[in-house]
This record gives structure tokens, sequence and C-alpha cells, in this order.
């Protein structure tokens, strides 16, 4: 299978969900208190990786804001061009195409930058350094990133991890990557346990059958649900332990040393 393929099974598997990842609106509202920018006028704000949007429309509702939702895979963005349109939200949200590591905005040009579940597909470090470029002095950066919660892990899930994703790591280790790279660390707060269960696990088990009823026989198909499972029972069994941390960080000023 060829990784357009694989792209394809990913997209038809998540295109009608409203979370590509684990998430929720209370908890995108919470680090919108937290940012700071609830009383700022005529910001601009970019969501990097909004998949359908469910953030996106969330600070479009909260903030006085224009928000360029960004994501890869334009199937997605039809999507919240959609609900958009039916919030009354259109003028306020602009949806772009483009890759996260070649975002197409001028240089010191946005009040914040956004990314729920998403920067783990560019790596965590790279992501925030690549992205503070475009943020203006003291602009803000929101991301969700997968986490330790503890210090010791069981070992079957220190192998999964480190496997399919090696940055993970815990929230002190993320920070000291964000005051390395030129972020001045502004709030921490780790997502609960529905928000990977009930807003994000649970609706995708449930689109599994038509999913494998649209792409059958398909052993890719077939193939993808059999790791969503694994991913989701191997989360049951630990949530104590892994989770995804919610940082913000205000950028700090041009001379520090960018460091992995």
């Amino acid at each position: 299978m060829t990784g357009a393929d694989h792209l394809r099974l990913l997209v038809d598997l998540h295109r009608h969900a409203a979370r590509q990842g684990p998430g929720g609106d209370e908890e995108t509202r919470l680090a919108v208190a937290l940012s700071g920018l609830r009383s700022a006028k005529g910001l601009k704000i970019a969501d990097i990786g909004c998949g359908t949007g469910a953030s996106a429309l969330v600070l479009a509702q909260e903030l006085d804001v224009t928000v360029a939702a960004v994501d890869l895979v334009p199937e997605f963005l039809q999507v919240l061009d959609r609900a958009a349109g039916q919030a009354g939200l259109d003028e306020r949200i602009e949806t772009r195409s483009a890759a996260m590591e070649a975002l197409p905005f001028p240089d010191r040009s946005l009040d914040a930058i956004w990314s729920e579940g998403a920067i783990y597909n560019m790596g965590f470090a790279a992501g925030i350094q690549s992205w503070r470029r475009h943020l203006k002095p003291g602009g803000i950066l929101a991301v969700s990133e997968l986490t330790w919660l503890t210090s010791e892990r069981p070992a079957e899930l220190e192998r999964h991890w480190r496997e399919q994703y090696p940055e993970v790591a815990t929230a002190s280790a993320k920070i000291a990557v964000l005051e390395a790279n030129g972020y001045a660390p502004i709030g921490y707060f780790a997502l609960p346990e529905r928000c990977w269960l009930e807003n994000y696990y649970r609706p995708m088990q449930a689109r599994f059958a038509g999913f494998l009823a649209r792409n059958g026989p398909s052993a890719a198909a077939s193939a993808i649900v059999a790791a969503e499972e694994f991913e989701i029972a191997l989360y049951e069994r630990n949530a104590a332990h892994v989770g995804y941390g919610y940082y913000l960080a205000r950028r700090t000023g041009d001379r520090h040393q960018v460091r992995p």
C-alpha cells in the first residue's frame, strides 16, 4: 500500500468526525482563558492541523478574531467550511490547505498560533521552532501534545509510544523545550480522560463498521481498525500514565539560542 492509499483511508475514517484527536470545547475555552487574549481586539490567529475545525469554531466564537484554519487535507476543510456557515462564523474563519512545515503567513504576522493534537506530525521541537517566526513579539502559542503524566510507566505503554512518537515526554521536559526555544510558558493542564474516550475514541469506534463496509474487503482498512483498537485498549489500561498536555507560552525576545 502506498502512502497516498494509507492517507486516503485515514481521511475516509476521520472526515466526518468532530475531532481527529483527543480534545474538548471546554478545554479549548480554558486555554483561551489562560492565554489572556479574551479582551484583545482584531486578533489574527492560525489554527494549525485544524482537521474538521472543532477548535477553530470555538476560537471564532470566543474571541474577536480572524482564524486562519490550516490543514493539509482539503476534505477536512470542506467540512469546516460547511460548519462555519451553519454557525454564522464563515466571515471569521478562513480555511487554507497547506503543510504545517511551510505555513503561508508572513513573519511576525500572527497574534497566536493554536494547534490541538497535531504538532506531533512535525515533532514538538521542530514545530515550535518553525512556527515561532510567524508570531508577533509577545504572541501566544497554544498546543496540545502527547505527554507522560507519571515518572514511571508500564512497559507495554512505554514501548508503544516510544515506537510511535519518540518525542513523548513529561510536561517538565516539554516546558524546558519551550523555554530553550524562545518561549515563556504561561499555562499548562492535562486533558481529562473524557477528551480521549467520549470525544475521540468512542465516536471513532462507532464509525469502524461503516469504514470497513466502504473499503472492504481490504487488508489495509482492517489493519487501520486493528491498530486503532489496540491503541484504545492500551489507553484504557493506562490512562493514568499518558495523555495530552495543553501548553500555553508567549514568544519572548529574539536573543536566544534555539536548541532541540
